[in-house]
Formats: C-alpha cells, sequence, structure tokens
C-alpha cells in the first residue's frame, strides 16, 4: 500500500464529500479504516491521521494565501 497515495485520496474525499470530512472530524481512524478498508495498528493508523490532517491544513492556507494575493 502506498502510504502517500491513500492520504491523497483520504484528503480527497475530506475536502470533497461533507458527510465523510464530518465522520473524519468525529472519528478520524474510523473514517480511514473506511476507506482503507482494513484495520491497521494504531502507530500506523495514527501516522495517516496526522499526515491527512497536515495535508488539509496546508491546501487551507494556500486558499487562504492565493485569496489575499488577489487582494495586491
Amino acid at each position: 500500500m502506498d502510504i502517500k497515495e491513500k492520504i491523497e485520496e483520504i484528503v480527497s474525499k475530506v475536502q470533497n464529500n461533507e458527510g465523510f470530512a464530518d465522520d473524519f472530524k468525529k472519528n478520524p481512524v474510523k473514517a480511514i479504516e473506511s476507506i482503507l478498508g482494513i484495520n491497521l495498528p494504531d502507530d500506523q493508523i495514527n501516522a495517516i491521521v496526522e499526515g491527512v490532517k497536515a495535508k488539509v491544513s496546508l491546501d487551507k492556507a494556500g486558499d487562504v494565501l492565493d485569496s489575499l494575493k488577489k487582494l495586491f
């Protein structure tokens, strides 16, 4: 399994599917396991959760910066 690819897939789903985004906010481990279809050890699933959260935060920050650039 390519972890980076899975993180991108999950990030896309968080950004484009409001129901999944809500599930991810409430219980990220369960939401990710539903995408992966397997039960991973906590340390691995937590690494994916943190990767998704970081990527979503970076994407949001990029959107804010793009909006600010348009102002100037």
